[in-house]
């Protein structure tokens, strides 16, 4: 099969964890008789630096004819200008929006050799933890109506969060979908008792459950939901949520689980097309140093071989061979604890790697 790809490393450490994931699926494509074929493709900052936009038409054109996107990260304190028409973010939400990849798949899985890695205490944890954030990608308050104004003679500034029914629907139906394949326990997390947007969208999401009567369904506000992920996180399976509550609660959800630098995500829309990336910003304090964690990239393509591409036993090797090389007490710098191996990107790309045998 052939597969062709558009990859974004973008900025700060992107390069670094991208050039390891491009290895990992190079090994893939041999020892299972695949040809995935890049191209690398400028977005974030330094298009910006390159074109004068965040997005060069060129980049979206070339996602939309591309199976997939695999990206690293955007952003960073060079551009991060007060008042900037133009930031390194608003390339992802220019992707989003114009490949109409509305959700956002943030799987939070606590990896039994990095227990010692999470906040929470043992009697927390338990035996693990494995939830999965649904989070609406292309409406709310991210893509809302904007702007700037004069009040009484005061600076003001708003955004809009905005929701419709099949917008709300749509998000949904993947998340009853997804609990069916898993615990059948859905978590719906609005903000109800405040916002109109959030009291549709739990409306929607309760008339909606008719067609699901297997699924158990809880309704929580998102601070009430941020507090029990810390809590006891065991209670959640699937959680299905908004744009905004869905980035703030699945980066808590990441932390309680070791590292931000370990957690994978997936962008999709109605077809195979997705967006593949780590939940870890661009780290521009570690850039060029050799020592970001490739592992959330490397898990996020294998995210793509099972989401876009269809192929199930490739995506479960790579995952295989990620906690392999953890069971083996490897560790980069965010993930390392007493008496484990402190390594850096390549190395432990290098340990994945040697663990990819058909």
């Amino acid at each position: 099969m052939n597969y062709k790809i558009a990859v974004i490393p973008g900025d700060g450490i992107g390069p670094e964890v991208i050039e390891e994931t491009v290895k990992i699926l190079d090994k893939i494509g041999v020892d299972f008789g695949h040809s995935f074929k890049y191209e690398y493709l400028l977005a974030g900052g330094c298009a910006i630096d390159e074109k004068g936009t965040p997005l060069p038409q060129e980049t979206l054109e070339a996602c939309k004819n591309s199976d997939s996107i695999l990206l690293g990260a955007v952003g960073g304190p060079k551009w991060d200008i007060p008042n900037a028409k133009v930031r390194p973010e608003q390339a992802l939400l220019g992707l989003r929006g114009g490949l109409n990849l509305y959700c956002n798949l943030r799987p939070a899985l606590l990896y039994e050799p990095l227990k010692d890695a999470s906040p929470l205490k043992e009697s927390v944890i338990g035996d693990g933890i494995d939830i999965l954030v649904v989070r609406e990608l292309t409406g709310g308050i991210y893509f809302g109506e904007r702007g700037k104004e004069e009040v009484n003679g005061v600076e003001s500034a708003y955004d809009t969060e905005i929701y419709n029914v099949n917008e709300v629907k749509r998000i949904a139906k993947i998340g009853f979908e997804t609990a069916m394949k898993r615990d059948k326990n859905l978590t719906s997390v609005d903000k109800a008792n405040i916002l109109e947007s959030s009291r549709l969208w739990r409306r929607v999401v309760d008339e909606m459950s008719k067609d699901y009567p297997e699924v158990k369904v809880n309704h929580l506000y998102i601070d009430n939901a941020a507090m029990q992920l810390v809590k006891d996180p065991k209670q959640f399976d699937v959680i299905v949520t908004s744009n905004m509550f869905g980035d703030i609660l699945s980066d808590e959800a990441s932390m309680i689980t070791g590292s931000i630098g370990m957690l994978p995500s997936a962008s999709l829309g109605d077809g195979k097309l997705g967006i593949y990336e780590p939940i870890h910003g661009s780290a521009p304090d570690i850039a060029g140093k050799g020592i970001a964690n490739p592992l959330a990239t490397i898990l996020s393509a294998a995210m793509m071989l099972r989401h876009s591409f269809g192929l199930e036993e490739e995506a479960m090797l790579i995952e295989k061979s990620v906690i392999e090389v953890l069971e083996e007490g490897y560790r980069t710098g965010d993930i390392m604890s007493l008496g484990m191996k402190l390594i850096g990107t390549k190395e432990i790309g290098r340990l994945v790697l040697n663990k990819i045998v058909k």
